[in-house]
């Protein structure tokens, strides 16, 4: 008989996490302990320091990059900027990355990478210079490049900081035709694509459309099918979790909670996030919004207030077992990397929850990443050599049906229909089509393998089966 998580009391530690989840899954399949233990281990680890100058003083610098599988090439994965950056939490999260681009069919092994610093004590030419130095730091010892491994935002980096990792590869690689590649999340500008920057929120979003869409579950759960008129919580009002909500409520939900660093915000009746984002901009602080019901000066009670979906999209290890009894929500969309530890989980899944899981929920960002990189690689722009063509198809088929049929359509309604995909609505046809297949692969999993109880146990499994086979496939050589 499988043996379930054990909960545990001692300090989290996130790789640790990741791998008992991945050792939990590996019961459910066939593979053997080599095949399983190289699946699961982190194949290189680069932690390096660098001297960088602050006026009169020097300071040290230290950073890591992981690259956790190369069953696929190249490897793929976010840098983060924190002063909680350490070498534990860059080996889990480039672990999650290889599962998470296995779950939705991404041909890329995962990686990560990561800067101890708190960028906001540092000036825009600082950070450059600190970047530049980290890029250069990589390419010394070829841990970039578009065939090898290729970097992409995450917490506290973002476009600005992509746009000095391409040029500073650019300038170290001149006349490699495919420079541009060995980064994704650039600014437009400079070979970005449309819609990458709302690309993990609106995963996040459909994700959870996908999960409430299914009436057997929601029943079981006590909840009715669909998203209209689902109360949701979001931790983190950054980028994921800001893209997240707004599209939620295009799908019909409604934002009651919101929590941040600085406090939480609760209205039952429903919650703006662009006005609390104002308020903040204005004042400071989420605080204060003359709009709340209830603020908590203590964010993780935000956490534990009614609603049906929760997004946790700040850190990892967010929920706990300390806490994970007073969250009332029935859903857990983990929009953050990690946020509910193992005991945790045991813990909300045997109440009757759902937790729709990190390496799966947050993939939309690596998915339009994929994009880019292909975009990059082919070097036109996703609709460019097809959009007029499609278009005149599109315009003769209406003409010849109002030929036929005698009527006439009204402007608006040829425009509707004659219109060729632009760039973003490729990209977000794409993403959508991609996360609604893979959310249906784990719930297939999930249903048809006896013992496996939970969507990330599922994920595991799958992933691990998909990667067992690349193994098997590139055999072992010398």
């Amino acid at each position: 008989m499988a043996k379930s998580i054990a909960n545990t009391a001692q300090e989290p530690h996130f790789f640790d996490d990741v791998s008992q989840f991945f050792d939990h899954a590996a019961q459910f399949t066939k593979h053997p302990k080599g095949l399983l233990d190289q699946i699961k281990t982190c194949n290189s680890i680069y932690r390096f320091s660098f001297p960088f100058r602050r006026g009169d003083q020097i300071e040290v610098i230290n950073a890591w990059r992981v690259e956790h599988s190369q069953h696929m090439s190249p490897t793929k994965g976010g840098i983060r900027y924190s002063e909680m950056v350490n070498e534990d939490e860059v080996m889990a999260l480039a672990a999650l990355m290889t599962y998470k681009c296995a779950i939705v069919n991404v041909p890329f092994g995962g990686a990560k990478g990561g800067i101890c610093i708190n960028p906001k004590n540092y000036s825009v030419n600082e950070l450059e210079t600190i970047t530049r130095r980290y890029t250069v730091e990589l390419i010394k010892k070829n841990f970039i490049g578009p065939a090898i491994d290729v970097p992409a935002p995450d917490y506290g980096t973002g476009e600005r900081e992509m746009s000095w990792i391409a040029d500073t590869y650019t300038t170290m690689n001149p006349g490699q035709l495919d420079s541009f590649g060995c980064v994704t999340g650039k600014p437009l500008s400079l070979h970005g694509i449309n819609g990458r920057r709302a690309a993990t929120g609106r995963g996040v979003a459909i994700a959870i459309r996908e999960c409430v869409d299914v009436a057997e579950d929601m029943k079981r759960i006590g909840l009715t099918p669909g998203i209209a008129g689902k109360r949701v919580i979001v931790q983190g009002l950054g980028n994921v979790g800001y893209n997240t909500v707004k599209v939620l409520l295009e799908f019909g939900a409604v934002v009651v909670g919101v929590c941040e660093y600085d406090g939480a915000l609760y209205n039952p009746d429903g919650l703006d996030p662009d006005a609390v984002l104002e308020h903040r901009k204005n004042t400071g602080s989420i605080l204060g919004y003359k709009k709340a019901t209830k603020e908590f000066r203590t964010p993780a009670e935000g956490l534990e207030q009614e609603c049906d979906i929760l997004v946790p999209a700040a850190l990892e290890n967010q929920l706990t077992e300390e806490n994970i009894g007073r969250i009332k929500a029935k859903i857990i969309a983990e929009g953050a990397n990690g946020p509910t530890t193992p005991g945790a989980e045991a813990m909300f899944v045997e109440k009757g929850g759902i937790i729709i899981p990190d390496m799966y929920c947050n993939a939309g960002g690596v998915t339009v990443s994929y994009f880019e990189w292909l975009k990059n690689l082919s070097h036109v722009a996703f609709g460019r050599m097809d959009k007029r063509y499609e278009e005149m198809a599109n315009l003769n088929l209406v003409n010849t049906v109002e030929a036929i049929t005698g009527k006439t359509l009204t402007p608006a309604q040829r425009m509707t229909i004659v219109k060729g995909a632009d760039e973003l609505e490729l990209v977000n046809s794409g993403l959508e089509d991609t996360m609604i297949r893979a959310y249906h692969e784990i719930r297939e999993t999930k249903n048809t393998n006896a013992g496996i109880d939970t969507l990330r146990t599922a994920a595991f499994v799958g992933a691990i089966n998909k990667i067992a086979v690349s193994y098997q496939n590139l055999g072992i050589w010398p």
